[in-house]
């Protein structure tokens, strides 16, 4: 299994499915793209492959790549065409987006990364409201750039305790991947409901600063 794990760090095809994952994501919240990134940083830091610069910057272009076709979508087809648009998890994270994402673009792209079903509903809002691309790019790139530092960074610490057991590593980082995803999931909406409660208190709608 050892063996495995580094012949997969060191496989060609490595890239086009870390990039595709990535990509995928940004509509199907089942792919673990994050998990598989964390485990990536985890197996590099016990063993030297795959060059941790390529897999940040991999992660990154599917990041941009997947938001930036939401963002198309929802500029061209708007977000109530479809079902799965109004209904659910997706329809509820949408109405969400969409009451706030012209006044808090940036807080809400480099949020969304982190919360399941917010990804989607925040960059489909952002094209229906028609932020404009030379505002909502270089949101994108510097959330996709920090998301994936942030889990390399992640599956790098938990790799360092293992030394050079890659399979040991990978094993332990995937739960705490998915610890730390719920965790940031719970830290960001208990400060969205604050502010929420705060604004009614005030008077003022969610979305007034």
């Amino acid at each position: 299994m050892e063996e495995a794990v580094t012949a997969l760090a060191t496989s060609p095809w490595l890239w086009p499915v870390l990039f595709g994952l990535v990509v995928g994501d940004a509509f199907l919240v089942v792919l673990p793209s994050e998990t598989a990134v964390v485990a990536l940083g985890a197996v590099w830091a016990s063993t030297g492959a795959p060059p941790i610069v390529l897999v940040i910057v991999v992660a990154m272009a599917g990041a941009v790549c997947g938001d930036g076709l939401c963002y198309l979508i929802g500029r061209r087809v708007g977000l109530d065409r479809w079902r799965w648009q109004r209904e659910g998890r997706v329809g509820a994270a949408i109405d969400r987006a969409r009451a706030t994402v012209e006044r808090r673009t940036a807080v809400l792209v480099f949020t969304a990364r982190y919360v399941p079903f917010a990804r989607i509903a925040v960059n489909l809002a952002a094209g229906a409201a028609a932020v404009p691309v030379g505002r909502y790019l270089p949101l994108s790139l510097g959330a996709g750039l920090a998301w994936a530092v942030f889990n390399t960074t992640i599956g790098a610490l938990v790799g360092r305790a293992f030394g050079d057991q890659p399979l040991a590593a990978v094993l332990v980082s995937i739960p705490v991947a998915i610890g730390l995803g719920l965790a940031v999931d719970r830290l960001i909406a208990t400060l969205d409901a604050r502010r929420e409660a705060r604004a009614a208190h005030d008077g003022v709608g969610p979305d007034a600063d």
